[in-house]
């Protein structure tokens, strides 16, 4: 299956375009954050005087079982990923972020980049990663029997 996928039960993009793209056997996952679909975030509270707790450790457990939620709907998995690259807020979570990653990856895993940026889409964000994964060849043998038009899912 080729083409561009946005995915029901997922968090709607904040823009146009899709969760993934397959492309031959080749999956891009767009940037991942914690959102749930009803907008709200992991890893975000807020009490009663309005004072925020931001938790890295929650939110990155969060994207990367967002990535493996969208990956199993296309018979991948976490260790069909290639490449990762994550977007942080700050560096100074990069010691949780990097914890929470050892937690789902190793030296066997994909290759990473982790860049600081200024800011994500929301300020409850600290974190978003996007991924490159390989369809596995049972799937890509599955799906040689399928049209390669762009299928979208509202």
């Amino acid at each position: 299956m080729s083409g561009a996928r946005v995915m029901e039960g997922r968090a709607t993009p904040r823009g146009r375009f899709p969760h993934v793209k397959v492309v031959g056997d080749l999956v891009f996952v767009s940037g991942t954050s914690s959102r749930r679909p009803d907008n709200t975030f992991v890893g975000v509270e807020v009490d009663a005087m309005g004072t925020t707790d931001l938790d890295i450790r929650a939110q990155t457990r969060a994207v990367i079982e967002n990535i493996r939620g969208m990956l199993a709907e296309l018979g991948a998995d976490l260790s069909d990923i290639a490449q990762v690259t994550a977007y942080l807020v700050s560096m100074n979570d990069f010691g949780g972020y990097n914890e929470v990653y050892g937690e789902f990856f190793d030296e066997r895993g994909p290759t990473r980049t982790t860049v600081a940026v200024h800011q994500l889409p929301h300020p409850h964000l600290l974190i978003e990663i996007q991924a490159i994964a390989h369809l596995p060849r049972t799937r890509r043998s599955n799906q040689s029997h399928t049209s390669h038009s762009t299928e979208v899912v509202s």
